[in-house]
Parts: C-alpha cells; structure tokens; sequence
C-alpha cells in the first residue's frame, strides 16, 4: 500500500504506535530539527511525505528502493536517487532481518518505508515492530555484513532512531539534495 500526504493533512496524533505510524505532512525528527533553518519553508508546496508498507519478505528491499526511486523523480530530486537507494536498502533490510524477528510475536504488523520532504532535504524513515535498538557495529574482517548503519552513517546528514509506544521503533536518516 503507498499513501502520498499533501500539506491538507490533519495535524498529527499526539502518541504514535508501530500499529499506525504515519508521518504527519512536517513531520521532522526532534535530533535533526536544528538542519531545518530559519529560511527554510515551513510545510507547503516543497514540503511532502510519501509511505510504502514492505511485505516481510526479502524481496520487499528492491520494491523499497523502486519506491523511493519513483518518489524522488516525483519530487525532481533524481540527485539523490543513488544515496538513498543505499540507506533504504540498508534500513529496510535491518527492519526486515532483525525488527521483525525481534517481534516473532507481532510479525503480521507492516514494516513501513516513509520518505519526508523538506525543501531540499529528505528524511528516510523506517518503523518495524521490533524493540531491538540499532547500534552500530565494528565488525571484524571475516565477519560477512554489519557494516549497513555505517553505510547510513555515511551518506546521511544524521541518523537517529526513537522508540515507539508500547513497542517497536522508527529509524531515520537525512539526505541533502
């Protein structure tokens, strides 16, 4: 299911759960909100939210990144069409590897892949059910993978993460046109 808000939107909810996380158009993580200055628009014509809900399977990583890919060309950010194909294979397989096994119990709950548009900065932006924290990781030279929220690291502007009530979590990074 994909769900595009436009800035008409209902204000948000004050309690957001894994069950129903949505951003709300100007939604904008608390710990990047200081990347947002003065001059920038508050939410309007250049202001816009995109959601995709990914099935809990792998192949759902390649629909995340043909999504995110559309949504860009959409929003005539095509430039940075190439790193965010790489946070948001990184974030949705994390969400789908390690969030929904963390939360066996809660596994029908979607993984969604939120991408939120301020002027020329967007916010790509994961929730799973999963109550696991994401930390990044050091790992040795044989070992095979853990080096994704490195890759995130890297290409982002930050990256953070924040729980969800009562369980699970959203995690983000910003990418600058």
């Amino acid at each position: 299911m994909i769900c595009v808000q436009s800035a008409h939107i209902a204000p948000p909810r004050p309690a957001w759960t894994a069950l129903d996380w949505w951003p709300p158009v100007g939604w904008w993580p608390d710990p990047a909100r200081d990347l947002l200055t003065a001059s920038a628009p508050p939410p309007g014509p250049s202001a816009a939210s995109a959601t995709f809900v990914l099935p809990p399977h792998a192949e759902s990583v390649h629909s995340a990144r043909s999504f995110a890919a559309g949504t860009l060309s959409g929003w005539r950010l095509d430039d940075l069409g190439e790193n965010m194909g790489l946070v948001v294979s990184e974030l949705a397989t994390n969400a789908i590897r390690h969030g929904l096994r963390l939360a066996a119990d809660r596994t029908r709950e979607p993984v969604r892949l939120s991408l939120i548009r301020r002027d020329r900065m967007v916010v790509c932006a994961l929730n799973d059910p999963g109550a696991g924290s994401p930390t990044l990781r050091d790992p040795s030279p044989l070992d095979v993978g853990g080096l994704g929220l490195h890759i995130v690291e890297s290409l982002s502007v930050r990256w953070g993460w924040a729980p969800l009530a009562p369980y699970g979590k959203i995690v983000w990074a910003v990418l600058r046109a």
